[in-house]
């Protein structure tokens, strides 16, 4: 048995659902497996489960698991993609030991005068061949978009024997073939066709695109114009396919895209390596916050360049380094060539950055037993806010009455972008005797902080929060921010603004407002802090109100007055407790005779 499992399984049940590849590592760091999968918490867990049911062949893989990592992708058909890859570069032990030749497929470029590309299971056949790939559906969307996209015959018909017997199938006439059975074609332009086709199930889109592009221009300086149709047309082609080999064909020839995630006075960076438009490797790594200075991204940059040999023409990141132009100095210098820092704001690049930070996110979740969209979120909502970190303990308030009756207040808190249940807290409004939002939510805001740094056993009364949270606008930040100063207390406070139909809009930060709806992560946690509070406040009013309604149906007994109504409410608290009381327990609680607490009884079942 494998004396690691305790830890795999625990890391595993932090892992994300999303789809992607994950790694698997022996005690030397080797990488002995490489597998796919649409959720990675399910599959990985299938693998360190109490009762396994595991073939021979995966038992032995699993007892010699040191440790996992993982890459997310953004889909199942690029996680297939990318493990073809990963499996083609690294060459696991256990991928060949758990899959024999029936389990992989190849594509084969026949030994003929007019060669034909086709999925292979094996690699018996005389030809040339690509891969292996573990998936057929892979090898088969690559085939036939490369015979598709270059218009090449998948029939059976044999060449050059069958010139002329026979007329075009339906293939050539809607364009999916260049009509070979014809015989207008030379063996030679045949097979660079092939050629052209070969390059661009190895290297992906962008080298092709340039070539045929140039190869058009030619043609149509040349007015071969037929030749110059048939290239724009397979250019388009080569453009639609693309589309699905985001992860394997980047778009960039040689880039490092570095994600950073903070959390928990944590950093987790992500460097996913693209080398020959391809994803090539992946490092992760953590260091604590007080490790950087102000410039994470030049610091980390610094750290992980120094004395390295393979560096990338591109190095794309979310904020450029405060002393880019030195560091791009070294870059070049230990290189030999040059580099760009590239900071993107959208298209292709910005999508890479985006599945890089996604990565940090994750791993950040797995460090932190928290998810990597709760991570993300909070880093989303600080920024946007102008904090120095993620706020890791946040605390929202909401007042709600009826008129100026039942006068509450709720406050929730969000720890780590989770409610912390048992920090809630309830108010009753004291100081206000008439409807006063402004001066309920001041006066609620100073009871609550004047708790802070007290000897109260109350731990979470006794913390300040990171931040301060107000179901309301403008209004209630100008209430309530100078309360904060007034204590001596450095606690940002931002209100929570919703529509006509409210819904969350923005945030109200003093006299202006911060819309948030288009940082979806951000946005949807201040939605559930909003709603969360409006539910506890309004529940908690609510249950006020039916009190006061309960007591005043009490003082209708003859003999009982807003006092003994009061004894009886607290003795018995709930509405259920005291429909259950008895008509003795009744009268003891309210000091009065065995008549009025039939009374008493009488009228509280029928309430």
């Amino acid at each position: 048995m494998n004396p690691k499992l305790p830890y795999l399984r625990e890391k595993t049940s932090r892992l994300t659902t999303s789809p992607g590849v994950y790694i698997m590592k022996n005690k030397s760091g080797e990488i002995i497996y490489i597998g796919k999968a649409k959720n990675l918490h399910n599959r990985v867990s299938s693998y360190f489960r109490e009762n396994p049911d595991h073939t021979p062949k995966v038992a032995a893989m699993v007892s010699n698991v040191n440790d996992y990592d993982f890459i997310v992708t953004d889909s199942e058909f690029e996680a297939l993609l990318l493990e073809c890859s990963l499996i083609k570069q690294h060459k696991p032990k256990y991928n060949i030991l758990l899959k024999d030749d029936k389990g992989y497929h190849y594509i084969r470029i026949s030994d003929e005068e007019y060669p034909r590309i086709t999925e292979e299971k094996n690699t018996h056949a005389p030809g040339t061949y690509i891969g292996p790939y573990t998936s057929g559906f892979i090898t088969g969307e690559a085939v036939s978009e490369a015979n598709r996209v270059f218009m090449l015959p998948t029939c059976k018909k044999k060449f050059p024997q069958e010139f002329g017997k026979s007329r075009p199938c339906l293939n050539y006439h809607i364009k999916n073939c260049m009509g070979v059975c014809r015989g207008r074609i030379s063996a030679e332009d045949y097979r660079e066709t092939v050629k052209k086709a070969v390059e661009y199930i190895k290297s992906g889109s962008a080298g092709s695109i340039e070539r045929m592009e140039s190869e058009m221009l030619e043609a149509a300086d040349n007015l071969d114009f037929e030749k110059a149709a048939m290239l724009r047309d397979r250019i388009n082609a080569v453009k639609r396919a693309a589309e699905k080999q985001k992860i394997i064909n980047t778009g960039v020839r040689s880039a490092d895209v570095i994600g950073i995630a903070e959390y928990c006075g944590g950093i987790y960076i992500s460097v996913l390596m693209y080398r020959e438009f391809r994803l090539y490797d992946k490092a992760v790594t953590s260091i604590e916050k007080s490790g950087f200075g102000e410039d994470i991204t030049g610091d980390f940059m610094l750290r992980f360049y120094y004395g390295r040999e393979d560096i990338p023409s591109e190095i794309i990141v979310e904020s450029v380094p405060q002393d880019s132009e030195l560091l791009t100095m070294m870059l070049e210098k230990q290189s030999g060539h040059r580099v760009k820092i590239i900071q993107p704001q959208k298209g292709r690049l910005a999508e890479l950055l985006r599945v890089a930070k996604n990565n940090s996110a994750e791993y950040a979740a797995i460090k932190n037993s928290r998810t990597g969209k709760e991570i993300i979120a909070l880093e989303e909502l600080g920024r946007t806010l102008g904090l120095d970190k993620p706020p890791e303990y946040i605390e929202a308030y909401d007042i709600s009455n009826l008129s100026s009756e039942s006068m509450v207040a709720g406050m929730v808190v969000f720890m780590n972008g989770r409610p912390l249940k048992k920090a809630y807290k309830r108010f009753t409004v004291k100081e206000q005797e008439y409807q006063n939002d402004y001066g309920s939510m001041q006066e609620v805001v100073r009871r609550r902080l004047l708790h802070i740094g007290t000897d109260t056993e109350d731990e979470y009364f006794n913390r300040a929060p990171d931040l301060i949270l107000l179901d309301g606008g403008k209004g209630h930040v100008s209430a309530v921010t100078p309360v904060v100063r007034e204590l001596g207390l450095d606690i940002p406070v931002f209100g929570m603004v919703k529509d006509d139909k409210h819904r969350t809009r923005a945030i109200a930060a003093g006299g202006r407002e911060i819309a948030i709806n288009n940082l979806k992560s951000a946005f949807m946690l201040v939605t559930r802090i909003q709603d969360e509070v409006h539910r506890f406040s309004v529940s908690f009013m609510h249950s006020q109100h039916r009190k006061k309604t309960y007591k005043s149906e009490l003082t209708n007994v003859r003999g009982i007055g807003e006092k003994k109504a009061a004894k009886i409410m607290i003795q018995f608290k709930t509405m259920e407790n005291l429909k259950s009381a008895t008509p003795e327990e009744l009268a003891k609680a309210a000091g009065v005779g065995a008549e009025t607490g039939e009374e008493l009884w009488e009228v509280i079942r029928n309430l």
